[in-house]
């Protein structure tokens, strides 16, 4: 997991750490991928637009198949709640450090 929550302020590069999105309407965005987490055994990243970082981030599921991990939307309501709930908390906690 990293050690910190990646925002416009981060003054590191993510070169590595680029992937194009396809939004709902057709539009692909280059995104950043900014800070990992777990909940539940499974692992989620936060990916910013890499042209708009001070937009809101987006979570994906990292799932793995034949060795090779990939990105996942989370289709699932309760599975969504339950992530967007943990990565709260982890903000606040940074927060108050």
């Amino acid at each position: 997991m990293s050690d910190h929550i990646h925002d416009a302020s981060c003054d590191h590069d993510h070169e590595d750490d680029i992937f194009i999105v396809t939004d709902q309407d057709g539009v692909e965005h280059e995104m950043v991928m900014v800070y990992t987490f777990e909940a539940n055994d499974r692992a989620y990243a936060v990916l910013l637009d890499r042209n708009d970082m001070e937009a809101d981030g987006v979570i994906f599921r990292i799932d793995e198949e034949d060795g090779e991990a990939f990105l996942a939307s989370i289709e699932d309501e309760e599975e969504w709640d339950r992530v967007v709930q943990i990565y709260n908390e982890i903000v606040e906690e940074q927060e108050q450090q």
